[in-house]
């Protein structure tokens, strides 16, 4: 079957960073537009017409009813800072309340320190001495990044008797890229002559914590974006990126080879080479801003 026929079966994913062929594709009935599977849900796609579809069902406009309260939504109302925890707070039912060390707010049940974890999470909010702190974070994961890499020399060295090439030899990097290769996960769909294998290194929520790691191939094609949020559903990384908050819960990912942040816009293919190292870090955005 031709490229086109298969083009005029199924549609592209609208989602700016996406564009992913899909054969079952849905339609968001607020803004009109076809999704995939992953970016289906309003808060996905980052809907710029949230609630829209709910609103026309029940037969009710924006200019209606002002004077009336509205039912609490995910739209119009705060969700408790609990990971596993989906009550909505500060509503007539549920008021919120906020923690004094971590500056996130909770539901009744979760209200108290043991019970969300408390020690284990970074503050949120400009408070003094924030910057530090993030400084320090990204410090510390860098560091923990470079001794892992030198275990893993001494450990090659132990168990291959040989002499080992220069490690910024190219007879060295090919020879990691074909171990990585052997090992690495990804998306069985994802062309053999397009994949770029990367070793991935996950964030921590506390210091103290060894940070998940892992080998993964991509889709050179595929947005930054696209790449850090399935490296972060593969290392089990709690990614909020698509919810509202500031930059001290987000993700961005760091190229170690290069010193640099990447942006979400730019195709992964266009950035790295197989072999390379990538960290999640979150919070880093501030430390941007501010510097």
């Amino acid at each position: 079957m031709a490229d086109e026929d298969l083009e005029s079966i199924g549609r592209h994913c609208q989602f700016e960073y996406c564009g992913q062929l899909d054969f079952l594709p849905f339609r968001c009935e607020s803004c009109r537009s076809t999704f995939c599977l992953d970016h289906r849900s309003e808060t996905a796609h980052r809907c710029a017409r949230a609630g829209e579809w709910a609103r026309r069902r029940n037969g009710t406009s924006q200019q209606e009813n002002r004077s009336a309260p509205e039912k609490p939504t995910i739209y119009n109302s705060d969700q408790c800072g609990h990971v596993a925890c989906k009550t909505l707070i500060n509503t007539l039912k549920d008021p919120g309340v906020r923690c004094p060390n971590c500056n996130r707010q909770y539901c009744l049940k979760h209200r108290l320190r043991e019970e969300h974890d408390c020690a284990k999470l970074t503050p949120l909010g400009a408070r003094q001495g924030s910057n530090v702190t993030a400084n320090d974070t990204i410090k510390s994961m860098f560091a923990r990044v470079r001794t892992w890499g030198k275990d893993k020399q001494a450990a090659g060295a132990n168990l291959i008797p040989k002499p080992k090439p220069k490690p910024n030899s190219p007879a060295a990097r090919a020879a990691s890229v074909n171990t990585m290769k052997r090992t690495a996960k990804g998306d069985a769909g994802v062309p053999a002559d397009k994949r770029v294998y990367l070793h991935v290194v996950g964030t921590a929520d506390t210091q103290a914590a060894e940070p998940p790691a892992g080998d993964f191939y991509y889709d050179s094609r595929w947005k930054v974006g696209r790449v850090l949020d399935d490296a972060a559903r593969r290392l089990r990384v709690e990614n909020m990126n698509n919810r509202s908050g500031g930059e001290e819960a987000r993700l961005r990912i760091f190229h170690v080879d290069t010193g640099e942040f990447l942006e979400f816009s730019d195709a992964i293919g266009g950035k790295v080479k197989s072999g390379d190292t990538i960290v999640l870090l979150r919070g880093a955005g501030v430390v941007l801003e501010k510097s």
